[in-house]
Order: structure tokens, then C-alpha cells, then sequence
């Protein structure tokens, strides 16, 4: 596959972007000290758990069998495999193969899987950061460990270029409709008290798999039942949960896919990255710092909405002190109010041909914005959407109530618009200028409705047939300034916005 130039912006880190731009004191140290942090406790909690596992397996030895049954039916024998998250090993030492590497994050896990496997080539190994096993391999196996990247889609493309002509890549993964069960199990300690996964349904699989460049080939769900029951057991996880309905309800999903066919992108489109802001001087250095360069040219457009805690001057400060390749600009909102005037006032000024928000509290981390981008040019989708539901969330970055409404109003547009809508709210949204002004032009039909801007984008592309594409992002937690949504009213002209729409969309009045 082509791997195009802004596919290797994603993964550069925060001190590595600001070394590009300008010297922001301990803001990107912070980001980048509070991202180790996370990766320190997430490896430590996995080395405790690694010695629970290696003391029960007795009492997981009938769910472990049957998903040693489901994946030795997916990967071929003779197959050269690497299994990621490979745990103690015990799957990957049940294939038969020439070459089979294991590894995994943490150190305990791969120490335990030694002594129980001396065979296997077992290594301890971050796929998403460090450098990869040499390849390549006829079949890469993550049986539930998708559910533990910190970034999905970084660690599928990296795993990508590992594949041979003709492999595969197999994966694994709980369904949702057991986390009140599996939750129980693991209070009653019958199952692995794994820390917090990604909230991810077969749809969110599919489209992750797609935006890495893959083709799924094969997907379907096993193990109805993850316990021996005499005469119930086999028959209901072999014949049962294949069948309409019931399959629905079977603990495991998985997939088979494929290196996508090769499509090369030109990506020579330049970007704007548009900032609304107000009372936001504390983020400001560090939205400059960490927001990478897309394309020939990056501009960086703030929009301040009347700031009184010195944003204005601190954006002035800081386009006097850049000597960085983005092209800096500040755009006073006037007499407008809201973020959606704000992002209008912005496209209106932005230059270039791909359009995109940015939320200046840095909730949606700039670093993400490439996937965005790569997602657009290489014709993926023609409205890109992010998506903060998928991976867990930094601290208090979305508190309950929010996060309630949030998944009430994906679902209602899913449903609205016809098409998968994961996170309706989420700030972060990218275009071409061209569809953008085409939503403009067709404004009329909704009217000026939507002061977040949010539902007034998503109801243009849909009322336009543009395909739309969700993005996960990992949301993290505000580290200067206050919220500027109100739940319960912002909430309730939520939904009024979702009534609104479908009367407009769906009954055509």
C-alpha cells in the first residue's frame, strides 16, 4: 500500500511538533508527561493481572478452548503468525505454523508466557510505538486485544505493512451486549478484571478496519454460551449463534480482512484548521505547538468570540513569536454569537481547499487531525466526522449526563440521516471547500437553526448524499478554562434541532 505523506504526521508526538513551532513552556511536556503517565499505569495493570490469569485459567478453560477453535478455523496451517496481545501465549502455541511471534505490552505477561510456551518467540512489544517484528506474515491474529489500543487505527496501519501477498488479518472482539455480564463475571472473579476498553460494535470494527486500509472479507459472531454445558454448550456456539437473531447475541464478533487494493492519492490539498475560541488563553500556545502541518500548507485560523481573559492578546503574542511552517491568522467574530457563527465567519475567511475544526480546548487532540485528513483525501468519505464514543475517556472529559445525550442524539441522527452518525456532537469535523460551499448554498432549506453549528453541517452533507465517515478520536480532558455547554438547556435545543430535522428530512415539511 502507499503510504502518503501525511499517513506518518499521526503518529508524531506532541515534543516532536513543537520543536517545529514555537517555545510553549510545559504545555506539550505536560501532554506528553500526562500520555506516558496513562501508558505506565495501563502496562502495570496488565502485569497484575497477567499472574490472576496464570492462577485461573482452570476456570476459563472452556471459553479459552472454544476461541482456540474459532481462530485455528480462521488461520490457515502452515500459516507464519503473529499474534498481538498475545497474553501467556496459549492461543498462539494451538496453531500450527512455521513461524509464530507473540507479543504484548507487558513485561509480566510475556515472562509467564515463556515458562509455559519455551517454543513460542514471545516478546514484549508496544505495536503502536515501537519498532515491529520483521515480516511478513501469512495471518496477524488480535483475539480481543483491539479493545486495548490507545489509537486503533495507528496500530492496524503499522500491523498492515507486516502482511504477505494473500494474508490476513483476524480479529477478535467482545460484544457489547455482555458488559453487564461479563462485569458481574468479573466481580465474582470468573472472568479477567481487565482496566476500562474501547466501546466498540461490529460497525465501529468495520469502519476502523477500512479507515486503515483494509477489505473485510469475512465477519461473523461465535460462542453463545462461554460455559460447558453437557449437550447444550457445542450445539448452541457451532449451530446457534450463526442464525439471525440469536447471532446477535453471541459474546464474540470477529473478522477476516485484507490489505485494501492499492489506491494512490495525490494529497496536495492545502488546509485550513479553523479555531473558534473565546476565554481560551491558556490553550492557545499549545493548539500552535500540536497541530501538525497537512498538505503543501496549514493555516491555522482563530476565531475569538469576545474574549476577556486575554486570548486576543495572547494569539497576538504568539503569531509575533512563530517561526513555524503553519500560517497563523485571527478572525474577530464581531457582533456574532455562538461556535456555529464563529465556524462560518472562519470557512469564510479560510484559504484553502479542506476545511476543518478544531475546538480550542483541545479536547480532540490536534495530533488526530491527519486521520481526518487522510480519511478525506484518499476518498474515503466526503464529510468526516469525529467520534469521541470509541475510546475511553481522559478523567472528567465528558461527564455521565453528557455522555447520555450524546449517544441519545448519535442514534436519533443514525436513524434521521440513514447513514451511521456514532457522535453527532463531537466538534471536530472535516470537508472540501467545494461541498462546503455547496451546504451553504442550500442553507435555505433548514434555515439558520443550529447556533452550534454541528447539526447544520451534518443535515447539508445528508441533504446532499455526501457520504459521511466517522473518525475516533481519543477525547482528553479540558486542562484550562470552563465548559461552555449548558446540559439541560443546551440539551433541550438539542432536541428540538433533532425534531426540527425530522420533519424537514423525513416528512418533508
Amino acid at each position: 500500500m502507499l503510504q502518503p505523506a501525511w499517513g506518518s504526521v499521526g503518529n508524531t508526538s506532541a515534543s516532536q511538533l513543537s520543536s517545529a513551532a514555537i517555545t510553549t513552556g510545559d504545555t506539550v511536556s505536560d501532554f506528553d508527561r500526562r500520555e506516558r503517565e496513562r501508558l505506565a499505569r495501563k502496562v502495570a495493570a496488565y502485569d497484575r493481572i497477567a499472574d490472576w490469569r496464570n492462577e485461573r485459567l482452570a476456570h476459563r478453560h472452556y471459553y479459552s478452548s472454544q476461541l482456540r477453535r474459532l481462530v485455528s478455523s480462521l488461520v490457515l496451517p502452515g500459516s507464519r503468525v503473529l499474534e498481538v496481545g498475545c497474553g501467556l501465549g496459549d492461543l498462539l502455541a494451538s496453531l500450527d505454523g512455521p513461524v509464530r511471534v507473540g507479543v504484548d505490552l507487558s513485561p509480566r505477561m510475556i515472562e509467564l508466557g515463556r515458562g509455559r510456551h519455551p517454543g513460542l518467540d514471545l516478546r514484549v512489544l508496544d505495536v503502536e510505538r515501537e519498532a515491529l517484528p520483521e515480516g511478513p506474515f501469512d495471518a496477524i491474529v488480535l483475539s480481543d486485544a483491539i479493545g486495548h489500543f490507545g489509537d486503533i487505527q495507528c496500530a492496524l496501519q503499522r500491523l498492515g505493512g507486516l502482511l504477505a501477498p494473500g494474508g490476513r488479518i483476524v480479529l477478535t472482539y467482545y460484544n457489547f451486549v455482555w458488559e453487564p455480564i461479563l462485569k458481574l463475571g468479573e466481580a465474582l472473579g470468573w472472568k479477567t478484571p481487565w482496566p476500562e476498553q474501547n466501546w466498540l460494535s461490529m460497525n465501529d470494527i468495520a469502519n476502523l478496519l477500512m479507515l486503515s486500509d483494509f477489505e473485510v472479507v469475512r465477519r461473523g459472531t461465535d460462542i453463545l454460551v462461554p460455559a460447558g454445558i453437557p449437550l447444550v454448550s457445542e450445539f448452541a456456539n457451532r449451530v446457534v449463534a450463526k442464525l439471525p437473531l440469536a447471532r446477535d447475541a453471541a459474546l464474540v464478533d470477529y473478522f477476516v480482512a485484507r490489505r485494501a487494493p492499492e489506491v494512490r492519492v495525490e494529497p496536495r490539498a492545502s488546509v485550513s484548521v479553523v479555531c473558534p475560541c473565546r476565554n481560551e488563553r491558556g490553550n492557545i500556545r499549545e493548539a500552535v505547538a500540536r497541530t501538525p502541518l497537512m498538505g503543501p500548507r496549514t493555516e491555522l485560523i482563530f476565531v475569538d468570540g469576545n474574549s476577556t481573559d486575554g486570548t486576543v492578546e495572547e494569539i497576538r503574542a504568539v503569531m509575533r513569536d512563530y517561526r513555524g511552517p503553519l500560517e497563523l491568522r485571527l478572525v474577530p467574530q464581531g457582533a456574532g454569537k455562538g461556535k456555529g457563527d464563529a465556524v462560518r465567519k472562519g470557512f469564510a475567511a479560510a484559504k484553502h481547499e479542506v476545511l476543518m475544526i478544531l475546538d480550542s480546548d483541545l479536547t480532540v487532540p490536534p495530533e488526530d487531525l491527519p486521520k481526518f485528513y487522510g480519511a478525506l483525501v484518499s476518498g474515503k468519505g466526503e464529510f468526516i466526522n469525529g467520534v469521541r464514543l470509541v475510546y475511553p475517556m481522559e478523567g472528567e472529559a465528558m461527564r455521565f449526563l453528557n455522555l447520555l445525550g450524546n449517544k441519545f442524539f448519535s442514534g436519533a441522527l443514525s436513524w434521521l440521516m440513514e447513514q451511521p452518525i456514532k457522535d453527532s456532537l463531537c466538534g471536530t469535523k472535516v470537508l472540501y471547500r467545494r461541498d462546503y460551499d455547496r451546504i451553504a448554498q442550500h442553507r435555505s432549506f433548514f434555515g439558520d437553526f443550529d447556533p452550534f453549528g454541528d447539526f447544520d453541517l451534518l443535515f447539508g452533507a445528508a441533504r446532499l448524499n455526501m457520504k459521511i465517515v466517522d473518525v475516533p478520536i481519543r477525547y482528553r480532558a479540558r486542562t484550562y478554562g470552563d465548559t461552555k455547554i449548558s446540559r439541560f438547556a443546551d440539551g433541550w435545543l438539542l432536541l428540538k434541532m433533532t425534531a426540527f430535522g425530522f420533519r424537514k428530512m423525513r416528512m418533508g415539511l
